[in-house]
């Protein structure tokens, strides 16, 4: 059997560690190719342990942070996940947990988990997903995760939820794009926004000609159109009650009658709705039936606003100007990026391009976009910049701390992302890198040359 994927691992416990070569053994038996934990915990990682403790967890958080958030943990037995063992294992970092109590099956269930990510991931990081959906935060990465394995391995509807403007729509496509059974056919596209009561019948049913006044000709409405292809509907929680009795029977039934028809007619499609509201509490209030949301969300997609991955906003914010102007080597001046990176976007992603495109017609020449350029709206002084250390940063500590990390763990992975981020602005250059972050080069050779130096993150 060829490899499925590759995978590091190690041990935690006397009789974990006993047992190590034999699942080494079997692991490549099952078709993972194996090694033992050598120092670099990159790529997926499995480790077998005999029962969760404080070192055990400290280890978990250690390593999940460099296995690319995909660490399998093992327990030797079910003894050894006693007092919630897996949960405080999966939020250690652990994306799941397994028992190895009998041999020959857990690999087999192991190898079958790491083909899966390995799949998920190859898809998620190709060049075509990451030129549609640009980002490098660790949440919109799981999201896009989320929606590859949705897509690939689910017929089910997909209920896609999040704030306007963080990209529900692109989420939608790339569903649609990645579906084996509908890629080739229409993706259709109802925005339940825009939706005239009295026409809504007509949208989605179609209508006969002569149905109402002004129907001079029958006309395909939008079940039709997506009959063995994709049906989005966009901000769903917009449909009024009556409407959304009728989508219900469509979705259960696969059969609808034409407005001032007496025919019905079939259809199959896949659906994937979007919303930015809570349409659990929606639902509580009685303005959207319980019926229809667990209908639509046979898989549900959160995604993060731009508030929670600010990681990404320059990123983005080159990635627009780059499309807008044409131009790869568009980059922006110091002031300019404080100023993107402190300014507040109620409008999400949806908002930074806007920025990004008022920014790219006023941009002339060569060389990075400098203050003159940004809009004079857009030109505040300093008091009115956001204190880096609020906010998400406050935010992020939090979690590792709940989440059992230790002050010289939190300190730790502080270092090497400001070291991964420094080294990604200045495009991998030790010198520049160690000047911004205000060490000496030597610093930084001395981390490369012991094998602790980040890769730099990606910023194109």
């Amino acid at each position: 059997m060829s490899a499925v994927a590759d995978a590091w691992v190690t041990t935690s416990g006397g009789q974990a560690a006993a047992r190590l070569p034999d699942a080494l053994a079997r692991l490549s038996e099952a078709g993972v190719k194996v090694r033992e934990l050598d120092g670099d915990p990159a790529g997926y990682g499995v480790v077998l342990f005999d029962g969760v403790s404080d070192p055990l967890l400290e280890t978990v958080a250690t390593l999940a942070r460099g296995a690319m958030g995909r660490l399998l943990t093992v327990a030797t037995d079910r003894a050894a996940l006693a007092d919630r063992g897996a949960w405080r294992l999966l939020r250690a970092g652990a994306a799941d947990v397994l028992v190895g109590d009998e041999p020959g099956v857990w690999e087999q269930r192991a190898a079958a988990r790491l083909a899966r990510w390995r799949h998920v991931d190859d898809v998620a990081e190709s060049p075509d997903v990451r030129e549609r959906l640009v980002g490098e935060s660790p949440r919109w990465r799981a999201a896009v995760r989320d929606a590859v394995e949705a897509a690939a391995f689910a017929d089910v509807p997909v209920l896609v939820t999040g704030e306007t403007g963080t990209g529900k729509e692109l989420i939608a496509r790339l569903v649609h794009s990645l579906d084996p059974a509908r890629k080739r056919r229409e993706l259709v596209v109802v925005d339940c926004t825009t939706i005239v009561p009295t026409l809504s019948g007509s949208e989605f049913f179609g209508h006969e000609r002569g149905a109402f006044t002004g129907a001079v000709t029958a006309r395909d409405g939008a079940f039709s159109r997506a009959d063995g292809g994709t049906l989005f509907l966009d901000e769903v929680g917009e449909l009024p009650l009556g409407l959304q009795a009728e989508l219900l029977r469509v979705v259960q039934e696969g059969l609808y009658k034409r407005v001032g028809g007496d025919d019905w007619k079939h259809t199959k499609f896949r659906l994937i709705c979007a919303t930015n509201r809570d349409l659990g509490a929606e639902a509580a209030a009685g303005r959207f039936r319980h019926d229809l949301l667990y209908r639509i969300a046979g898989s549900t997609l959160q995604l993060p606003n731009l508030h929670d991955r600010a990681e990404d906003v320059l990123l983005l914010a080159r990635h627009f100007l780059r499309e807008a102007l044409g131009n790869d080597e568009t980059e922006l001046d110091d002031a300019v990026r404080a100023r993107l990176l402190a300014r507040e976007y109620p409008g999400n992603v949806r908002d930074l391009r806007h920025l990004a495109s008022r920014i790219a017609y006023r941009h002339v020449g060569p060389g990075p976009v400098s203050v003159g350029e940004l809009p004079d709206e857009e030109r505040t002084g300093e008091e009115t910049d956001r204190d880096w250390r609020a906010d998400g940063f406050s935010a992020a500590i939090r979690v590792a701390i709940m989440s059992g990390a230790t002050l010289r763990e939190i300190g730790a992975a502080a270092t090497d992302v400001a070291i991964a981020v420094a080294l990604a602005e200045e495009d991998g250059s030790l010198q520049r890198a160690a000047v911004r972050l205000g060490l000496t080069p030597r610093a930084l050779q001395m981390r490369r040359a012991s094998g602790r130096l980040p890769p730099p993150a990606s910023v194109s």
